[in-house]
């Protein structure tokens, strides 16, 4: 995966409305739903690949901070909302989403949190 295509995954797993993309990440947690088999790994691929293109650069563009910070952040609000009102998430989705918020971490850092 090239950096344009991993920028371009990450904003659309994220930034995309539940309208016109509703399997998307952030859609499937949106819904109460768990994200479609491989999507996990592919944004944490995804989001390596961005680590490694920007890890020297001063500045990051707002659209993919954005995207950068409901990875992060409002992945596991969803997680906790959902929890709490019953939604039975895969068993390894928690893990996952502390793995995709060390490296959203790491590229805004512009130091590997790993």
């Amino acid at each position: 995966m090239d950096f344009e295509t991993a920028r371009e995954f990450v904003v659309r797993q994220t930034l995309g409305t539940s309208a016109d993309l509703p399997d998307t990440f952030i859609a499937c947690l949106r819904q109460g739903k768990p994200p479609i088999p491989g999507q996990v790994t592919s944004l944490l691929l995804a989001l390596k690949v961005l680590f490694e293109g920007l890890k020297n650069e001063p500045t990051l563009d707002r659209t993919l901070t954005k995207a950068l910070f409901i990875l992060s952040y409002e992945s596991r609000q969803l997680y906790a909302q959902g929890q709490k009102a019953g939604v039975v998430w895969p068993p390894l989705l928690d893990d996952d989403l502390g793995r995709i918020g060390k490296v959203a971490q790491s590229i805004v850092f512009g130091e590997w949190q790993g």
